[in-house]
């Protein structure tokens, strides 16, 4: 397989372990905690690092000026919504289920979206491991569902996963115009512009409990900015699709933290959610789909 591919692979896959710590952090944050203030807060502290990185490296300091800005807003309005959305999710779901449902619905959004554009097809083999992924998916919710999680963190997971999907098109699409720690610069501060209105009308009182900002700096600095920096790399190496697919180690990262550390219980349910999803990743790393696998041919 070609090596750039495998690179860009394990690049999403990186991201998508340091996320799938967001959930159990924000759980040991007090219970007083506002689900959107940590939202607006992880955003702001990840753009400062992403800006940071970029301004430290000079092709990307030079390509701040010149990126494609109006793609970069609705990417970052993207993400402004998928950040809210998905810690409201986690706060009335569950750590479980609120990370399983978001990142679970994305493939559906970005697939359906690159077949209907004809973008990207995906090949029969693709798609049986998308679906056996999100299969994987829908057990872990089934054993978060068992719990008594409600229903409107359902709602919130699936809009959350279709604003993730769309940060993932529009990111893909403008990939190879800058580099891409300049293009995760642009795109998170635009977010938390967009976001910061929020922290002067929820409660804020909770940030002064001990451990607090080392949570929002881990969350802000790894879990936002080094993680979106592995991400937007990848996505110029892989297509979209498959990236959110591949992103499904998030899940499987959030189930393993939340078992050993918040002493969720271990159910024949959640296990087997855990083992159909990473047999569905190995399905999609190793079939890219048709389009891409042409371009990949060429260089070979």
């Amino acid at each position: 397989m070609n090596f750039n591919r495998w690179m860009g692979i394990s690049s999403v896959i990186i991201a998508a372990m340091l996320w799938g710590t967001t959930g159990t952090v924000q759980a040991l944050l007090p219970e007083s905690r506002e689900p959107l203030a940590v939202g607006a807060m992880r955003l702001l502290v990840g753009a400062i690092a992403l800006l940071a990185m970029a301004l430290a490296h000079q092709p990307s300091r030079r390509a701040l000026v010149r990126l494609p800005w109006v793609s970069v807003f609705f990417a970052g309005s993207s993400i402004a919504c998928y950040n809210l959305l998905f810690f409201w999710a986690v706060s009335e779901a569950g750590v479980g289920i609120g990370t399983a449902v978001t990142i679970g619905s994305a493939p559906f959004w970005a697939t359906a979206y690159e077949a209907l554009s004809r973008t990207a097809l995906p090949t029969r083999k693709r798609l049986g491991g998308q679906i056996i992924s999100i299969i994987g998916v829908a057990f872990l919710g089934l054993a978060a569902a068992d719990d008594g999680k409600g229903s409107l963190g359902l709602v919130l997971a699936l809009g959350a996963g279709a604003s993730y999907a769309s940060y993932s098109l529009i990111t893909s699409k403008i990939g190879h115009k800058a580099p891409s720690t300049a293009i995760a610069a642009g795109t998170f501060s635009c977010a938390a512009l967009l976001t910061l209105p929020v922290l002067a009308v929820v409660p804020i009182a909770w940030v002064i409990a001990p451990g607090v900002w080392l949570a929002i700096g881990f969350l802000g600095i790894v879990a936002t900015g080094l993680a979106y920096a592995f991400y937007t790399w990848g996505l110029t190496r892989v297509a979209a699709s498959s990236a959110v697919t591949l992103a499904l180690a998030e899940p499987v990262t959030a189930w393993l933290l939340a078992t050993v550390i918040i002493k969720d219980p271990v159910t024949l349910t959640s296990a087997t959610g855990v083992g159909l999803i990473l047999v569905g990743l190995i399905i999609v790393a190793r079939h890219p789909s048709r389009k891409l696998r042409a371009e990949l041919n060429k260089d070979l």
